[in-house]
């Protein structure tokens, strides 16, 4: 396969908002494929070069690619520079000057392969001189590409492939790709995408030997798997109805969910909700683990929190986000942010998957699996069957520091449930305070431009909440509270990855913002209530025809969901249902009341 017909691909992908049309050209492009050339065209498509948890990056600056760019099109670099202010985008602008770039020579087309190998050999260009031989491997391939592919090959290398196609729509082409007649289909692609988060793997088991092809895949060390998420509860009563009137309750810790594989050497591999190898940044919990853990090989997870050295006392979320993404002083970070990981299940001990198994079952493997450690400890947790005990319980939790609880199921199919988000796990906070009772995640997907004392910067963000079904990002409040001079002027260098000239293809709303992203950045916001509105997308239809709703009066809490991607954040249905839900005057009435109760 050339490289051109990718390209083609991409073009035509980008052209379309429409999800099922999305769906049919990546069906055209999958199903004649085999082998390497599947799985690259899968991994490049999706912007990477190995499943995003591998973490390979190129490093390719936007300087390193002018520089090719210019010396591909015999241009001077600030005539690059020039051009690109014009067209918003360097792929573009390296689309524009191949065209207009004459050839001395007929060049041979760039293969596939060729160009994911390539571009494999420029992410693994390291030490002195690697700069050099990243830039020379680019003017290469560009010297021999057209417009288009020029244009696909910048925007990859810097990251901004932005052609709309996520996980969800990808899954839906397997399937019809692979296995068009077959019903369950869908739903077991996605099974065995979430026990292996790989979709190149995913595709070559189905190319080679169709369905029956993913009934070897197991749990495996090293490839993390898709982690599974809670739904929320208005109240404590809500919440031991949907458990069946027993539940076990644990501590909400505010940190970052870790996912630790533990292989049987004693080696260690921790990764982020995201998916995101982050043991450089905890070196303190790979050393700890191997000891605190009695059997290997493992995988569990856990709650990474923060803890004063000197009172033992639970400190912020933004404390232990410090350590991510650190290079650089990092041992000063270990010595001022000390944190604990408080396991709360296991999915692999030894050759035996647990994660099929009920919880109480994973619970007591857990608890004998992990031995005391000052860095690993096992999530407090304690069994309620009325609402006066879960209510206590609740009442010591936040007191202890923690942001509420977590609900789990005791029932005979509280399995672990991978990448599904579901009432066999309920989280229930602390906070009463508005009449929504929870705070939502947002991505960022446009940028309005300040007035007055804001003006030349970012004076307030549109936010999206993700709609899986759609594989869309619809719109919910436009905020402009909560960000101090400080967050206003990181802004600007925060999104700039990300910014776009025109609406992505995966975003649904009813405004213009002065400033498009992609969707990536996630924040959390507070607001007054959620109200349905004719602009913003989100829920469309669901309330009221032709409406979405939207949230009163946001304000930005502060807080970087730097732990989840775009799809992570809130979703469309958790909106409505916490649209449905909301306290409409008795939030702070009934967080009186569990006081006094409390007293007495």
């Amino acid at each position: 396969m050339q490289y051109r017909e990718l390209a083609r691909v991409y073009e035509k992908i980008e052209a379309t908002t429409k999800r099922l049309e999305m769906r049919s050209i990546l069906v055209d492009l999958l199903r004649p494929l085999k082998g390497r050339e599947l799985t690259c065209a899968l991994y490049l498509s999706q912007g990477s070069l190995r499943p995003e948890y591998e973490g390979i990056e190129l490093g390719v600056a936007d300087s390193l690619a002018r520089k090719a760019i210019a010396e591909a099109t015999h241009t001077s670099i600030e005539a690059v520079g020039e051009r690109t202010r014009t067209t918003g985008d360097l792929g573009t602008t390296a689309g524009e000057l191949l065209g207009g770039t004459r050839r001395l020579e007929e060049s041979t087309p760039l293969d596939l392969l060729e160009v994911y190998d390539q571009l494999t050999r420029i992410a693994r260009a390291t030490g002195p001189g690697s700069q050099e031989v990243k830039v020379r491997i680019l003017v290469d391939l560009l010297r021999r590409a057209t417009p288009l592919e020029g244009k696909y090959l910048v925007r990859f290398v810097m990251g901004t492939l932005r052609v709309g196609v996520r996980e969800m729509t990808i899954l839906d082409a397997l399937a019809a790709a692979f296995a068009p007649e077959e019903k369950e289909a869908r739903a077991r692609i996605e099974t065995a995408f979430n026990l292996t988060s790989d979709l190149g793997m995913i595709a070559a088991r189905l190319a080679d030997g169709g369905l029956a092809g993913l009934g070897s895949i197991r749990l495996e060390v090293g490839r993390p798997i898709r982690p599974m998420l809670a739904e929320r509860a208005k109240s404590l009563d809500e919440l031991l109805a949907r458990m069946g009137g027993t539940a076990a309750l644990e501590y909400k810790y505010d940190g970052l969910r870790v996912q630790a594989h533990l292989a049987k050497d004693g080696s260690v591999r921790l990764f982020s909700r995201r998916l995101e190898e982050i043991g450089p940044q905890f070196p303190d919990l790979a050393k700890a683990l191997p000891m605190a853990i009695r059997e290997r090989p493992a995988i569990l997870e856990g709650e990474c929190v923060p803890v004063d050295p000197k009172t033992g006392v639970i400190r912020p979320f933004q404390d232990v986000a410090t350590r991510r993404g650190r290079k650089h002083d990092l041992e000063r970070a270990l010595e001022a942010v000390p944190v604990v990981l408080f396991a709360f299940d296991v999915l692999l001990v030894g050759s035996d998957s647990v994660y099929e198994r009920p919880f109480p079952e994973r619970r007591a493997i857990l608890q004998k699996l992990v031995k005391p450690h000052e860095r690993i400890r096992v999530a407090e947790e304690r069994v309620v069957t009325s609402l006066e005990d879960a209510n206590d319980y609740f009442e010591e939790v936040v007191g202890a520091g923690a942001e509420g609880i977590m609900a789990k199921s005791l029932a005979e199919g509280s399995r672990y449930h991978p990448g599904a988000r579901g009432f066999w796990w309920i989280k229930y906070k602390r906070d009463y305070v508005t009449h929504l009772a929870d705070s939502i995640d947002g991505v960022v997907v446009g940028a309005f431009y300040g007035r007055g004392r804001r003006a030349g910067a970012y004076g307030a963000l549109l936010l999206a909440v993700y709609r899986p079904e759609r594989d869309r990002f619809e719109t919910f409040c436009k905020v402009g509270s909560g960000f101090d001079d400080a967050a206003l002027a990181e802004l600007p260098k925060r999104l700039e990855p990300f910014r776009v000239d025109h609406a992505p293809p995966d975003v649904d709303t009813g405004l213009s913002p002065d400033q498009w992203f992609r969707p990536a950045v996630v924040l959390e916001v507070k607001g007054a209530e959620l109200t349905v509105s004719p602009v913003h997308r989100a829920g469309v239809g669901t309330v009221r025809p032709d409406a979405g709703l939207a949230l009163r009066f946001p304000r930005f809490t502060g807080r970087y969901r730097t732990d989840k991607s775009a799809t992570d954040a809130t979703t469309t249905a958790e909106l409505v249902e916490m649209y449905r839900k909301q306290d409409r005057g008795g939030s702070r009435r009934a967080a009186g009341e569990r006081r006094v109760r409390h007293k007495a």
